[in-house]
């Protein structure tokens, strides 16, 4: 089977921090092949464009007005907005002394410089430079670490590019290959984190990306092998079907069981050298390499896009080795519950009861409702067998939660306000944002069956919520753990690219889940 990097997993472009401004440093100005300036909106009472600072200085050596570039290009100073200007080399710079310019020079809108805008900007910058060598900005020194952080996940998120198996040459242009900001020489910590944290959101992209015919259960195991070797305090364990079948884990058994490629259970644990106060903290993945919908089957237009349906497992996967990486002091287990839900012979049925590891009895009516199976297992397992202080899962779980959040949001389920409340910090931090939905307790009575210990979907045709109930059946086997739940069908996949977020798999989880474990105490 193809490895990551035989199907096109790429390093993320350089960037540096370095000191000095356009007009003092001529090093990195005279390696160029793009210099890009900053603009914001007006201020109050004002027309035009306000430059941000050293814009104009650099502008006036290429001989241009900025104002009137400005209005020609309709710049408002938007975040986003850009123009680039190609112009031939050598280019002399004037009589300023500054040598040979480079021939690239590029305007981006900065907005108000917030987080949410320098993600924006970090986007543009790299749309607009694809195909360079280096390129030189001082856009990173406008809004504190914060918009630096945002600035460079826009940037990185945006080089991004997905799984390629054709014979051709991969279409596209890739980014830049390096990216210096001027001013930023004290920010090389920010930036190694930031790195590592959109790195974490791009291996989960490129996993869900993956097709299924090369992504079985047993392929995505050896990749979290793989991504692990050699990382300081991570072990893998790799559980094949028969020890799932002596750990009466029979929810997972069950989705599996009609597959060519048996289900895997496989744990990624960061254990800190030194953990003082860290805690212990459960992360469960949703890990279902392909979804037919099994008997009660999928739509042809539902099934396209189900190659993704193990987003989930990929965001746990990512964040743990990121997790290491960034060496936070909390023991992480990730759990990812992984399993093919196809149609054959040997497929579980509605209307069958499956046991599961914690000895529930579980009715089955729908067999397209297969995550929540597959994480009770192995929810259940890991709240038993590592008793952890806190329990959050991750899945693409319900078409439901995108009708009502749509794909900006995820849904957030959670038994503890405080775990809640941390959650959508992160969100928010990170532009992984979710929304906190409530487990309204008089729908739990539709979980009610009147053969086995619970229903896995409500019976009762008078309760709508289909995000909420499958949240109360999750919290079952929660138990008294403090624990969340992100529905991420929404968040996890996109229709359309939009700035740093392509169409396809969004790689939501990760930078949530990373920001959440960096800030936990």
């Amino acid at each position: 089977m193809a490895s990551l990097s035989e199907l096109g997993l790429i390093e993320l472009p350089e960037v540096h921090g370095a000191a000095g401004t356009f007009a003092g440093d001529q090093h990195w100005l005279a390696q160029a092949d793009a210099v890009v300036v900053a603009v914001a909106p007006p201020g109050p009472g004002e027309d035009g464009i306000d430059p941000r600072p050293g814009a104009a200085d650099v502008a006036a050596r290429y001989g241009i007005d900025l104002v009137d570039l400005a209005a020609r290009h309709r710049l408002s100073g938007k975040a986003g907005e850009s123009a680039v200007l190609d112009l031939p080399r050598p280019l002399p710079g004037r009589d300023f002394g500054w040598g040979d310019l480079p021939g690239r020079l590029v305007v981006l809108g900065v907005g108000d410089a917030g987080p949410a805008a320098m993600r924006k900007v970090g986007s543009a910058l790299c749309r607009a430079t694809v195909g360079l060598g280096t390129v030189v900005t001082t856009v990173g020194t406008l809004a504190g670490r914060t918009g630096l952080a945002a600035l460079l996940e826009g940037f990185w998120l945006t080089a991004y590019r997905g799984p390629w198996r054709g014979q051709s040459t991969r279409p596209g242009t890739p980014a830049a290959s390096r990216l210096v900001l001027l001013g930023n020489d004290g920010d090389d910590d920010a930036i190694a984190a930031t790195r590592t944290a959109a790195t974490a959101t791009v291996r989960a992209r490129f996993l869900a990306a993956t097709p299924s015919d090369v992504k079985t259960p047993q392929w995505l195991a050896e990749q979290a092998l793989a991504l692990a070797a050699g990382l300081p305090g991570v072990s893998v364990e790799v559980h094949d079907d028969a020890w799932i079948r002596r750990q009466g884990m029979g929810a997972l058994l069950a989705v599996g069981s009609a597959s060519a490629t048996p289900p895997r259970l496989v744990t990624v644990t960061y254990a800190p050298s030194s953990r003082g106060s860290g805690r212990t903290v459960a992360l469960v993945g949703k890990g279902i390499t392909f979804d037919t919908g099994g008997i009660s089957i999928k739509p042809r237009d539902a099934m396209v896009g189900m190659k993704t349906d193990m987003a989930g497992a990929a965001a746990v996967l990512a964040t743990v080795l990121a997790a290491a990486e960034l060496q936070l002091p909390h023991r992480v287990v990730g759990v990812l519950a992984l399993a093919e839900n196809a149609v054959g012979a040997s497929s579980y049925r509605p209307g069958d009861v499956v046991r599961a590891y914690d000895g529930t009895t579980i009715e089955v009516s729908n067999t397209d409702a297969e995550g929540r199976m597959v994480l009770a297992d192995a929810m259940a397992w890991v709240r038993d067998t590592e008793r952890p202080d806190v329990l959050v899962d991750v899945a693409t779980l319900t078409g439901a939660v995108t009708l009502g959040l749509g794909r900006t949001h995820a849904g957030l389920y959670s038994t503890d306000d405080a775990l809640a409340a941390a959650l959508e910090a992160a969100g928010e931090h990170s532009g992984e944002r979710a929304w906190r939905l409530p487990l309204v307790e008089s729908y739990r009575a539709g979980l009610d069956s009147s053969v086995a210990d619970i229903s896995h979907q409500s019976r009762d045709p008078h309760v709508m919520g289909g995000s909420i109930t499958a949240a109360l059946f999750l919290q079952h086997f929660a138990g008294d753990t403090p624990w969340a739940h992100l529905d991420i069908a929404g968040a996890g996949r996109a229709t359309k690219a939009r700035d740093e977020i392509p169409e396809g798999p969004t790689g939501y989880g990760a930078r949530i889940l990373l920001r959440w474990l960096a800030d936990l105490t």
